[in-house]
């Protein structure tokens, strides 16, 4: 039982030290590209996708009335 709990705590440190990298990977992406576009913009367009990634056309074709008509109806101030 303590080689388990040792190999599953390494194989975890592992994967969480891995996560820590590519997080930071990430990081110095965006900001390479920080001078060249609006990352802000960017990451706000790629949650977008991802959402309308996972509906269906229909549930797509609908959260985009939706939006336009949360759009129109709500004054949203941009802060920066």
């Amino acid at each position: 039982m303590n080689d388990d709990v040792r190999e599953l705590v390494e194989r975890f440190v592992r994967i969480e030290d891995e996560t820590k990298l590519l997080q930071e990977d990430k990081k110095q992406l965006l900001a390479e590209f920080k001078d060249k576009l609006d990352v802000k913009a960017f990451m706000a367009a790629l949650r977008i996708v991802r959402i309308k990634a996972k509906l269906s056309d229909s549930h797509a074709s609908e959260l985009e009335g939706m939006l336009g008509e949360l759009e129109g109806m709500l004054s949203i101030e941009h802060s920066e």
